[in-house]
């Protein structure tokens, strides 16, 4: 019997258009100690799932059709949208977990990390202070946080953005709830923490038969963790099947464009099959297959009616009228984003460091002023055209390496050793102007829309590097740039009168890329900046990144988590560990041949499909 059976489950969203149909008819059944995974791109209705489940919806929600039944051992389920909130508050958190993709909007500023595990524990468990302080510590020993006991005295704004994920991990798991909702509960930690987190997750599962919803874009770990898979489109579960059936045989065209998206050594030197277009807005949408629009198969029926889901198989549920019809094959060739990096204009060295060194100062005595290492001797090489990936856990001094080489580290640290740009250390370069360094070194963040300014429109985005680093150019050249820049990114011209939140995750990584670009850069540092885009717009971007590179030359520095997107994009990768360069080698060589016991520990923790 399945611990959690949802049927006929359909969601609405007031706004001021109309109604919004954020989930149409999803039903799917967890059975005890089994893990069912959601995947689909942004607006798909994963998260609005969750969010129902544990009816958590906004002011503008409501649930108005299905059933969501909690199995009871000793008496008749629980139908969760029956029971009153009083009933439904003791639910979540003792049977219901969740853990959220934000960490830092769900966790209390102003407790510390100890004050809010043991408030938990002790509201769910019925345990005494000091025992649930006992169990705070060894919950995060086991999500992997060092040194435990100190953490417990932290605030949250005292951690890195994976170490308050694994808080919030801790916090969820510490409850041992029946069912757990994981919406992207590994997309802030590195391949090694995520190994660890996973592994916790499924001993859980045998051990106290914990179900599982697990929210994702990353189809490599649903094949690792999921028993059964549901993908989701617009609103709609559009195939559902055994996680071994869904990889060996998918039988949508939506799935089908998701698993030639996936970055692999393979592909090097071809553009990665990219899903063009959008979901569609979910206001009152009409009859007919909602992917159409973006589907290759798609013919004059798809328009005017609209497919169930039907058994293709008798473990295998598809909507669509033609998936009998279509053939799935993964890409063996494709046309090259802009040629190959390797022939173009290479050699150059642009950007050096030299002993790169930084240290923190640390609470020492009365009088004595103590640092602690954070990077060691660093030595980089980037060259024009080429790609360098920067690969490590969190906390090994990657973010530090990037921050120094733009000079953002804070005046309190120690700096030792040298950047130097076109050979000539960076203190000789003026920083501002046509020959500044600034407008030759720019950075791409992790997430757009923090970093771009949602009062501000795009045009004045893009225009406000040129006018604080290019003071030299009139109106004309700064709005000739502009167009330019946007151009560059596939961008229409109009999307410059807009404002940020007008635009989809991967439109904005678009936008953040032209900001960077708009100065003419000859160095590019990217910052994790596909780790929270689904696996379409991770494709676009990572093929605009590469396009882009083999039009204007420009060299970068790459650092991210993601192993298959090192395969896929970088000449060279360096591999840090507590601040030290433990290996560096191309990326063929390196990944074929791994020689440091680290470098063969990352790439056997990262999930392979």
């Amino acid at each position: 019997m399945s611990l959690l059976d949802i049927h006929g489950l359909t969601t609405r969203l007031a706004s001021e258009a109309g109604w919004v149909h954020a989930l149409d008819d999803i039903s799917l059944a967890i059975e005890k100690g089994q893990t069912f995974a959601l995947v689909g791109e942004s607006g798909c209705g994963k998260s609005m799932t969750a969010l129902s489940i544990a009816r958590l919806l906004p002011d503008s929600g409501a649930i108005v059709a299905g059933q969501v039944k909690l199995s009871e051992a000793s008496q008749a389920d629980t139908d969760v949208l029956r029971i009153s909130e009083t009933a439904m508050r003791t639910l979540r958190g003792k049977r219901i977990a969740m853990i959220f993709q934000e960490p830092g909007t769900s966790l209390n500023p102003v407790m510390t990390v100890g004050d809010q595990l043991t408030e938990i524990i002790c509201l769910h468990t019925g345990a005494s202070k000091s025992q649930a302080l006992g169990e705070a510590e060894e919950w995060l020993g086991r999500v992997g946080i060092p040194e435990p006991k100190k953490r417990l005295q932290q605030y949250p704004f005292e951690m890195s953005g994976g170490q308050k994920q694994r808080v919030m991990i801790a916090m969820a798991l510490s409850v041992k709830p029946d069912l757990l909702i994981a919406d992207e509960p590994t997309t802030a930690l590195d391949v090694s923490i995520q190994a660890q987190v996973l592994d916790l997750l499924k001993t859980l599962q045998r051990e106290q038969g914990m179900a599982m919803l697990l929210i994702t874009h990353d189809l490599a770990i649903v094949k690792q963790m999921a028993d059964t898979v549901g993908l989701m489109y617009a609103g709609q579960l559009v195939e559902k099947a055994s996680t071994a059936e869904f990889f060996a045989a998918p039988r949508h065209p939506y799935a089908h464009a998701l698993v030639k998206s996936l970055p692999s050594q393979a592909q090097r030197g071809q553009a990665l099959y990219a899903l063009e277009g959008r979901v569609p807005s979910l206001v009152n949408p009409k009859p007919g297959c909602r992917f159409a629009a973006r589907c290759m198969h798609a013919q004059d029926h798809c328009t005017q009616n609209t497919p169930e889901l039907d058994l293709a198989t008798t473990t295998h549920e598809v909507r669509c009228f033609y998936h009998a019809d279509l053939s799935f094959h993964k890409p063996q060739s494709g046309s090259q984003p802009g040629g190959d990096s390797t022939q173009s204009g290479q050699g150059k060295v642009v950007l050096q460091t030299v002993s790169l060194s930084v240290a923190y100062p640390e609470k020492g005595g009365l009088l004595r002023k103590q640092f602690k290492p954070v990077l060691n001797r660093l030595d980089l090489t980037l060259q024009q055209g080429r790609t360098v990936a920067l690969v490590g856990e969190s906390g090994s001094g990657k973010t530090t390496a990037a921050r120094a080489l733009l000079g953002l580290i804070g005046s309190n640290a120690k700096v030792e050793g040298d950047v130097l740009m076109d050979s000539r250390p960076l203190r000789q370069w003026a920083e501002r102007g046509p020959e500044g360094w600034r407008s030759k070194i720019q950075f791409v963040f992790q997430d757009p829309f923090a970093s771009l300014n949602p009062r501000h429109r795009i045009a004045e985005i893009l225009e406000e590097p040129l006018l604080s680093l290019r003071p030299d150019l009139d109106v004309a050249a700064r709005k000739a740039r502009v167009l330019k820049v946007i151009e560059q990114v596939s961008m229409p011209e109009e999307a410059l009168a807009r404002f940020p939140h007008e635009f989809s995750g991967g439109q904005r990584q678009r936008i953040a890329i032209a900001r960077a670009l708009v100065s003419e850069p000859k160095i590019l540092i990217c910052d994790e900046p596909t780790s929270a885009l689904d696996v379409s717009v991770q494709a676009q971007i990572l093929n605009l990144l590469k396009r882009l590179q083999n039009e204007t030359g420009v060299a970068m520095l790459f650092i991210t988590h993601n192993l298959a997107v090192v395969q896929y994009l970088a000449d060279e990768v360096v591999v840090l560990r507590h601040g030290d360069v433990v290996e560096r080698g191309s990326a063929e060589q390196l990944f074929a041949n791994p020689q440091h016991a680290y470098t063969r520990q990352l790439i056997d923790a990262a999930p392979l499909l």
